[in-house]
């Protein structure tokens, strides 16, 4: 399927999906959506070609995160870069990325604020997702480091609070950057409710952002061995890029630099934040992993060459 057609199945699927959003007929509404799914799945399925998206998450949490990331597109492998708008260096990333207008650029959607000494509040007046300093909660899922009064799953959350502040983050985003593309949940904040999730591709919708990977066939690319070392990362890495067959993968990373200003950000569990980031930011940049992607012939891409 070329990406003229999957396009135009894609446009043809929200049209659709538009009319019958106020029908009581959900059979019909999921049959339809099977359907228009499946299409792009084969689109995807059936070429040839080995295409990979390499995203850097976490655009905005920090200084030394925002130039990395803008080095690992400007001499790296990057494609995609997903910026976090209550972040404290959100507006440094703005004024980078407007130099860059031709840079893929997602809303990296945020209800969290994980860092133990680093912290950022919603955009919106939504105490049902705030602790009571005013701040996210450092997880949205209970863990072994963090118990349920952290995570915002467990909260009694206020469904109009999380669509206001998803929607003020994409007006903040989209007022200062028209090259942004697509959304993104950051620590997977939109699926902790079918609600929460329904909500956040109705505003990807709305603003003409709605590129969903994972409806397009697109698989998740992932380290085929340890990563805790630069070594080992490029290793792993290479290891996948090796096995990789026709389709249409995503690789998600966040690099950052090994400096003072990152070292002193970390939370119960990732501590070794500043030498792990670097070696992100060393992968993405290293001439023998840019070769190695040019013999193999996998083609990069962004979330935006997914349907134009």
């Amino acid at each position: 399927m070329t990406s003229k057609l999957l396009s135009f199945v894609l446009k043809a699927k929200r049209i659709l999906q538009s009319r019958l959003l106020n029908t009581h007929d959900t059979m019909k509404q999921s049959i339809l959506f099977l359907f228009f799914t499946c299409i792009s799945f084969l689109g995807l399925a059936q070429d040839d070609r080995v295409r990979l998206i390499v995203r850097s998450d976490d655009m905005g949490f920090s200084h030394a995160a925002n130039h990395a990331m803008i080095e690992t597109y400007e001499q790296g492998i990057t494609t995609s870069v997903e910026v976090m708008v209550p972040a404290p260096w959100f507006p440094e990333a703005v004024k980078l990325l407007q130099e860059y207008p031709e840079l893929d650029v997602g809303i990296h959607i945020t209800l969290t604020s994980e860092w133990s000494n680093l912290k950022w509040r919603p955009l919106t007046q939504a105490p049902s997702i705030t602790d009571d300093d005013g701040y996210f909660y450092p997880m949205i899922w209970p863990n072994k480091n963090y118990g349920p009064e952290q995570a915002l799953k467990e909260q009694a959350w206020d469904l109009e609070e999380i669509e206001a502040e998803l929607r003020a983050q994409i007006e903040m985003a989209v007022k200062y950057l028209p090259q942004i593309s697509h959304l993104s949940a950051h620590m997977g904040c939109t699926s902790i409710s079918p609600k929460v999730d329904s909500i956040y591709h109705n505003l990807a919708s709305e603003y003409g952002l709605d590129i969903h990977p994972d409806e397009l066939g697109v698989q998740r690319a992932r380290y085929a061995g340890p990563k805790d070392t630069f070594d080992q990362k490029k290793e792993s890495f290479s290891q996948m890029l090796r096995s990789l067959t026709p389709g249409t993968y995503m690789f998600v990373n966040h690099p950052a630099y090994d400096v003072d200003e990152v070292r002193g950000i970390n939370h119960i569990g990732y501590t070794d934040v500043a030498q792990d980031r670097q070696g992100v930011t060393d992968l993405l940049t290293d001439a023998e992993v840019k070769k190695l992607i040019e013999d193999l012939n996998i083609e990069l891409i962004s979330y935006a060459d997914l349907v134009n």
